[in-house]
């Protein structure tokens, strides 16, 4: 029986058993005794036999872009001497849309990783009857749920665990206007502004940490919703509670809307570009170069406003042509009483003129075998630099 005819199976009275030890740990990284006190079983069963018989649930583990994390599975054999290389280990995402995808498999010494998870996943090996990987340098694609499945001969077992991650969510609509937008133009839109179409859970989330928004929007499951905080008649009827409001599931080619894009943790630091006199869109793209640069995204905007904790009471263009700034201290004097990225449209961008936003990426060195993550500016400098000539590569932001 394959894992596809089995996509709702948490459990089996079989004498092969596989169990998920639920963990809150965010990286693989933590110290070896904390990681073991942060996993539990969550219901352990004998039958008559005792022979172990162990229920397993979804556990979530939590992470961010660019970090490493350990998907966490276990499973016990009986009899104990099970010959290991007989023992084949797989993982497989699962969508929402009950789409599968080859992340990894190994039977005995031989392995193989699919796709985009090449050189990036490893089984832990952590001792007799670990299956858990570990996943490095995690993208936003990797967000979603996970499916491990372990197999002796003819007797087999899955578990599930869900791979979140510390972000934001942001609403996105284009030049055009609102509602312009099909579900694959809105999955292109958000990754053009270093983003993802946020999952329910994203938008859920969100909401209950204050985010409000009348225009509905594409998510990634092909639903389309919106959250409402204050509500309004203008939004759905002011005597209707506040929730995320569901229009279900929509025609992913005809209907259009706005998007609901999800961000994460940047490799690299979003500033505003001091200058003298404020520019249109084309000197805002050149002033980006000369200084190292390029001109920020939208999504990487609202990550550093995120976790930067980007302030910036000045108006400037972003890479999509629009002008946004950042505000996490609210103040009157910088667009009204609550903290999140401002939006001033989409001006001329011949005549317009204003500041600029700049992100700057790290690069990552290894010096005397640990990785150094340095300013990309920084890094090009010291190269073209000869010898033993200083070279003065102060960061002016």
């Amino acid at each position: 029986m394959s894992s596809k005819q089995r996509q709702l199976q948490f459990f089996g009275e079989m004498s092969f058993v596989i169990f998920i030890l639920t963990s809150a740990l965010s990286v693989s990284s933590l110290p070896e005794d904390l990681m073991e006190s942060r996993r539990r079983v969550v219901h352990v069963l004998e039958d008559e036999t005792g022979a172990v018989i162990v229920q397993t649930a979804p556990g979530k583990v939590v992470t961010h872009r660019g970090g490493s994390i350990t998907l966490p599975c276990r499973f016990r054999h009986e009899p104990e001497n099970t010959d290991p290389a007989r023992i084949r280990i797989k993982w497989t995402k699962v969508t929402d849309a009950l789409q599968f995808e080859d992340v990894f498999v190994a039977l005995g010494k031989q392995q193989r990783v699919f796709g985009s998870y090449r050189g990036r996943v490893f089984l832990e090996r952590a001792g007799p009857g670990d299956a858990s990987v570990i996943i490095q340098n995690v993208t936003l694609e990797d967000y979603g749920r996970y499916e491990c499945e372990v197999t002796n001969d003819m007797e087999d077992d899955t578990g599930f665990v869900n791979l979140d991650l510390e972000g934001v969510v942001f609403p996105y609509y284009p030049r055009d206007g609102r509602y312009k937008l099909n579900y694959h133009e809105a999955e292109d839109a958000c990754k053009h502004q270093d983003a993802i179409l946020a999952s329910h859970s994203q938008l859920h989330k969100a909401w209950l940490e204050g985010l409000d928004w009348c225009n509905a929007g594409w998510l990634e499951d092909g639903s389309v919703q919106y959250p409402i905080s204050n509500p309004r008649d203008q939004c759905g009827r002011k005597d209707n509670p506040a929730g995320v409001r569901n229009y279900g599931y929509r025609h992913k080619e005809d209907e259009r809307y706005d998007a609901f894009c999800f961000t994460s943790k940047l490799n690299g630091k979003v500033y505003f570009l001091k200058r003298f006199k404020k520019v249109n869109y084309a000197e805002a793209v050149k002033a980006c170069i000369r200084d190292g640069s390029a001109v920020a995204k939208v999504g990487q905007l609202y990550a550093a406003w995120k976790f930067q904790l980007l302030d910036r009471c000045e108006a400037g263009w972003l890479e999509d042509g629009s002008i946004r700034y950042p505000i996490v201290n609210p103040r009157s004097r910088c667009g009204g009483s609550h903290p999140g990225v401002r939006h001033l449209g989409f001006p001329d961008q011949k005549f317009r003129l204003y500041g600029v936003y700049c992100f700057r990426k790290y690069m990552d060195e290894t010096a005397g075998g640990t990785k150094v993550t340095k300013p990309l500016k920084e890094s090009l400098v010291k190269r073209k630099s000869s010898n033993s000539i200083p070279v003065n590569a102060t960061n002016a932001i």
